[in-house]
């Protein structure tokens, strides 16, 4: 939904199981008119679509695409945003790492992503200055990068598809932005890590120079043209998961002229109790689909578990703990989850700041993990605990 001031809010539509175009369509008109009407009844009401390839695919297809929008428009939808983070399949299956793959390294990312990029530019409103924005995976998954090879191949392919959406611009008008998003235990996972690859990699003259080799720009024009195109999208259940600062991290982007294309309002989980009773409680949050890092804060520096499993099995050697934070997306209305607290005091932070200058012109709220959330965290329905969190976020922002 439009907020003013060139902000639009919505909820990431992952949280649907739905792989084909079909699927993503009936979930579609059987949640959002619940949602809308518990959010902003009578309102044109803002979409965060998740596409997997074989959806995007079929709606790159322009009779169906045709059809979709006639959808969109007749029900008083929009789509802004695009999720383009899972290529396959996301509910039901086992995920885990495969979340990632492909990634960056291969031209089939690059050709899944330009076809979301095409399908955004098709369905975006003429609504002024409004830009549309894809979350992608950040890189790949950081064990798979090999070296200086590895990470070439994934900054040629993201300046390939720079020039893809410098060419979207020029002959529709709408301009595109790609969103990499970092997450813990991958290539791009802190937020100095991602201003350095943008800083050395992104931004670098070769990128440039490639870029202005394929679109026909000079240097200044292909530096701008990145800067325009490609940026971050900054989740902020994986930013509290490793610990960074609320505000510095988004002052680090600023200072580095890294655009902010999308925010991901997300909490995840703090576990400070290591009793007996607290760690069984937390083997609720064990799913076999998702993976579920954990960040350790400990006095010599911060410890990486890939997995909930791995992290529990460290309890049983020599030593205090630290303090635990998970990456399993919980509803951000939930502040006390049990024996454990969310990382809302995150969030309520970043809006803080975004209520007196503009963070991002994109939220989105994404809690895509319903389906293996703990039982007790189910309160109500699907599209009310949706309805909740966006009313959580409006009421934030209006204080």
């Amino acid at each position: 939904m439009n907020l003013g001031d060139g902000v639009h809010l919505t909820y990431c539509s992952n949280i649907h199981p739905g792989e084909t175009l079909d699927e993503v369509e009936a979930s579609l008109r059987r949640h959002l008119p619940e949602v809308r009407a518990l959010v902003a009844p009578g309102q044109r009401f803002g979409i965060g679509l998740r596409l997997s390839a074989r959806a995007a695919d079929a709606l790159a297809d322009p009779g169906r695409l045709s059809r979709f929008r006639q959808f969109l428009e007749h029900d008083g939808f929009y789509v802004f945003t695009l999720n383009g983070f899972p290529y396959g399949d996301f509910h039901g299956v086992q995920v885990k790492e495969a979340v990632y793959r492909p990634d960056w390294r291969h031209p089939e990312r690059l050709r899944y992503t330009n076809v979301l990029a095409g399908v955004l530019a098709a369905l975006l409103p003429a609504d002024g200055d409004l830009c549309g924005s894809v979350s992608t995976v950040p890189g790949a998954y950081k064990s798979e990068i090999r070296g200086d090879a590895d990470i070439a191949a994934m900054r040629d392919n993201l300046v390939r598809h720079a020039a893809h959406l410098v060419d979207i611009e020029r002959t529709t008008g709408r301009r595109i932005q790609l969103a990499l998003e970092p997450e813990p235990c991958c290539f791009l996972e802190t937020i100095d890590e991602a201003v350095a690859f943008f800083q050395d990699q992104l931004f670098s003259p070769e990128a440039a120079a490639l870029l202005g080799e394929i679109s026909d720009l000079d240097p200044a024009a292909a530096q701008a043209a990145l800067r325009a195109h490609l940026g971050l999208c900054l989740d902020l259940c994986h930013a509290a998961v490793e610990f960074e600062h609320p505000d510095r991290c988004i002052e680090r982007l600023e200072e580095a002229g890294i655009g902010i294309f999308k925010l991901q309002i997300s909490a995840g989980v703090q576990v400070q109790d290591f009793s007996p009773e607290a760690e069984q409680a937390l083997r609720a949050y064990i799913d076999p689909v998702y993976l579920h890092q954990v960040v350790e804060r400990r006095p010599d520096g911060l410890r990486r578990f890939a997995d909930l499993p791995q992290a529990l099995s460290s309890l049983g050697h020599p030593g205090q703990p630290g303090e635990w934070r998970m990456h399993f997306h919980v509803p951000v209305f939930h502040d006390r989850l049990g024996p454990f607290r969310s990382t809302r005091d995150f969030i309520e932070t970043v809006l803080a700041r975004h209520r007196r200058r503009t963070v991002s012109r994109h939220l989105e709220v994404e809690t895509y993990t319903w389906d293996v959330l703990p039982q007790a965290l189910k309160e109500s329905s699907v599209d009310r605990a949706i309805a909740r969190e966006l009313n959580w976020v409006k009421e934030a922002l209006a204080e």
